[in-house]
Formats: structure tokens, sequence, C-alpha cells
């Protein structure tokens, strides 16, 4: 049994890291953001002497990797307040989750658990799988790390707590989100709180000024943030939703999903697709009406490792809704932007103007969708989609326009609604020169496998001729890949939007 479960163990890693490995051979631009990205989660991975702090810093890593990036790129003391807001919530989140928690146990927990900030005593060993369990297991660590933070910081985590528990309860007892309104109320409490939360821990820390990130008057703007962040979630999430074991718990609001079916788990039938994906791109049309008020709240940030902190998720989220509107796969697995895309994104997410532009592409390859389906009239929702997508690209454009930059968004020749990609520039030259470094080192590896082995001290032909031959034939596609890419400097695979240049509509 051990034997099995670690040779599916391989088995998993290795056709996940040949998914890459392809990815990066039809868009080798993704190459360099890849390895950046990697050595950014090396640097995330350096834990601090403090072993509560370690414990912290190393359950981070396992929980969310794109987090602990963000989280640790911080700057001064709001990088360890963060990072315990960050767990507390999520150790809040999994007593929400876990559906084999019974109701009596979890709903005086949730009411109860900001004072257990203050409990050293308190852990939980059954709750939550995995990294979780783990989480809740040793929570004491947590708490030692909570009370080494300054008080300003802890009074904001255990008020957003207390909040945030107090409506995760009610919905339990609600059992089934029923209107709009009631969606956008359970986002408040999960996600929107947390976004009203972290704009008071940039106020305390002075790295933003106090007087706009501690007003009331921003919590609207904060809210849309986490709402923005946590619908993409929901909607990405739906098939990994309703399987979940021993009862589904759904977010989608019958408001919506009950004008296109009676039931919410029809939509994984292949018979009812057209109907669930009408459906998804209505619950798409609303998670777009909050992006021009995240637009606005992080132009109103000035700090680069805040700014930074909060401007990637929400490009990664303007992205998943651009590769899940009118995506039937939605319904068959959890869709996700390409890892190297991802990479991309997170690399060169560094201004306002790169966020504009980013929301630019995306917006626009949604609104081009929108189009083919409008003059299809096959979308009950698809003026509304439209609507959205003239708001970001008009907020994006007056936010450049403001920064100089509105020239740089005409479209050029006439090219109207459905216009193709602008073709896209050579591979860099980083890019080429990495390529070329790789492949010729593993073509002379191929083809001269023995002296390279007895160099090293290892017997000639310890692998076997299969497997000289096999790199012998694999070389042979990677030399095409060399001159292709290294030489020649062409991209193969199908173009794909550059995050830095908008698509025209």
């Amino acid at each position: 049994q051990i034997r099995l479960n670690r040779t599916a163990v391989v088995v998993t890693v290795v056709s996940t890291n040949m998914g890459l490995l392809g990815d990066v051979m039809r868009h080798p631009s993704d190459f360099v953001p890849l390895l950046q990205v990697y050595m950014l989660s090396r640097e995330a991975r350096r834990l601090p002497q403090d072993p509560s702090f370690k414990f912290c810093y190393s359950v981070l890593n396992r929980v969310s990797r794109s987090f602990a990036i963000v989280i640790c790129n911080l700057r001064g003391e709001i990088r360890d307040a963060v990072c315990i807001f960050y767990l507390v919530l999520r150790a809040l989140d999994t007593v929400e989750d876990d559906m084999a928690l019974p109701d009596e146990k979890k709903l005086p927990l949730l009411l109860s658990f900001h004072t257990l900030c203050y409990d050293r005593g308190f852990s939980m060993d059954d709750c939550g799988t995995g990294d979780y369990k783990e989480l809740m297991e040793k929570y004491p660590l947590v708490v030692d790390a909570f009370l080494k933070l300054s008080k300003p910081y802890q009074d904001v985590i255990v008020d957003i707590t207390k909040r945030m528990g107090a409506g995760m309860h009610d919905f339990i007892e609600k059992d089934e989100v029923k209107t709009i309104k009631d969606y956008n109320l359970y986002c408040h409490y999960v996600a929107g709180l947390v976004g009203v939360g972290l704009s008071n821990l940039f106020a305390m820390s002075k790295l933003e000024d106090p007087k706009v990130f501690a007003s009331p008057n921003l919590d609207d703007l904060s809210n849309s943030m986490g709402l923005f962040l946590q619908k993409t979630n929901i909607i990405r999430d739906y098939l990994e939703d309703i399987m979940e074991e021993p009862a589904p718990r759904m977010f989608w609001p019958r408001e919506i999903w009950g004008k296109y079916a009676k039931e919410l788990d029809e939509f994984k039938l292949g018979c009812n697709r057209e109907k669930a994906v009408e459906c998804l791109n209505h619950m798409v049309c609303n998670a777009l009406s909050h992006a021009t008020d995240a637009l606005t709240y992080m132009s109103k940030l000035r700090e680069k490792s805040v700014f930074a902190f909060c401007a990637i998720p929400q490009v990664m989220a303007i992205g998943t809704l651009a590769v899940c509107y009118n995506n039937g796969e939605v319904f068959e697995r959890v869709v996700k932007l390409r890892k190297g895309l991802s990479a991309q994104l997170m690399v060169k997410t560094k201004s306002m103007e790169d966020v504009y532009r980013i929301f630019l592409v995306f917006a626009r390859d949604i609104g081009s969708t929108a189009q083919t389906l409008q003059m299809k009239g096959s979308d009950p929702t698809v003026e509304d989609v439209l609507k959205a997508v003239d708001a970001i690209e008009e907020a994006c454009e007056d936010g450049l326009k403001t920064m100089g930059l509105g020239g740089t968004m005409k479209a050029k020749n006439g090219a109207g609604a459905g216009a193709e990609l602008d073709s896209q520039p050579p591979v860099p030259i980083v890019v080429r020169l990495f390529v070329l470094f790789f492949c010729v080192g593993y073509i002379l590896y191929a083809w001269n496998a023995d002296a390279v082995r007895v160099s090293y001290g290892v017997r000639p032909g310890a692998a076997g001729p299969m497997a000289d031959m096999v790199h012998k034939l694999l070389s042979l596609p990677v030399l095409f890949y060399a001159v292709t890419v290294g030489i020649l400097g062409k991209r193969i695979g199908s173009p794909e939007p550059d995050p830095i240049q908008p698509r025209r509509r």
C-alpha cells in the first residue's frame, strides 16, 4: 500500500512538471517570470528564528504559497501583523468549512473565536484536514505570535475576527444564500471585512496615510476589494464545493441560479450545460460590478510593498474571471490561470499603470466574448456584461490619462470590437539566452552522455542503452525548439495577451 501511494505521488509530480514544461515550451516568455517566482518563493520559505513566528510562516507557505510571497514582501512590522491576521482568519474559516464538525460545537465556537486569540491553551484535533488540521492542532503557536504584536494590531485582528465569526454564524443558520443581498452580505463577512481590517493595519503601520486608510469613508472601497476576490473564488470553485463531503456547501445565490435551474447541482450534468454557462456568465457579471471600486482603492496606495500585496490578487481575480467567462469547463474542473501567466502577472504588477493595463487586457477579453454572444443573441446577461466591461475600460483609460498615458490606449487603424491581438514582439533576449543555454546543454549531454558521466566519476553506460536512445530522440525536438526560440526568437503556440499590452476591443 505504501509503495502504491509513493508511486501515485511520483506519477502526480511528474505529470504536473511535464504539464508545466509543456506550457513553457508553448509560451517561452513564461520561463523568466516562473524562475523569478520560484526565487521569491524560496525567499518566502526563509523562516525566522522565533519558534512561534517560525511555525506561522511555515504553515503560511503551505496553505497559500502565493499569499506567502506577497505577505513576505511587505516591509517592517506590518509583515508579521498581516501574517497573523491571515492565519487567525484562516483558522476561523477552517472551523466554518469543516462540514464534519457538528453545529452544536461549531456555532458557539464561531461566536467566541475572537477571544481565543488570547488563549494559549486552545487547540483542536478534530477540525480540518492536512495543513489546516496542523494549524488547528498547533494554534497556541499562532496565539503566542499574536501576543507579540503591538496592541493596535491586536485590536484590529480581534475586532475583524469577532465580526466575521458572527457573520459566519448567521449564514450557517440560514443554510442557503437566497438573494443577491444575502450573497453580498456573506461575501462582506468572509472577505469584505478582511479588506477593512487590512486598511486599518496599513494605517496603523504608517506605511499608508492614516487619514485616508483609517477613515470610515474608505470602508466601501475596502469591502469591494474583498468582494471582488471572494466572488471570483466562489465562481471558480463551483465543482469543488458541490462535490464536498459529507455535504456540499454552496454560495451561489438562488436569486441568480434559480433563473436557470431547479437545483444548483443540475449544472454539473452535461445535458444542462447551456443553462449552466448562462448562469455562470450572470455570476461573472455580478462580480465585475466591484472592479471599478477595486481600481479606485488601489489608486490610493502609495507604498510599493503594500501596493503589490493588494494589486497582485486583484489582477489574478480579473484574469480568472476572464478564463471562467462563458467557459463550461468550470462545471468539470477548477479553472485557473496558466501558471506561467500567473507568474507574469505577479512579477509585472509593480505600478498603477500596470494594473490599469492588465485590467484592460482581461476586461477586453471578456468584452470580446460577450460581443460574440450578443451577435448570436444567446445570452440573457450579455448587455449587462458589456456595460460592466465599458465601466472598467473607462476607469482604466481615465486613470492612464491622469498619468499622461491616455494616448497609448487608442485603437490602431480603427480596430474595434473583436479585433485580434497586436502581433507579439520577439521572445526577449534574456529568455532566448536561457533557452539556448539549457537546450544546448541537454543536446550535448544526450549525444555525449558517457563522456559527461566519466567526468563525474560515473561508470559509462550506467543508465543503460535504452535510456541513452530516449535522450537522443528527445534531443531532436529540443534542437528544433532551440533554433526556433533561442536563435530566431519566434514564439511557439497560439499567441496570448502580454499582461502589459492591452487587447484592442
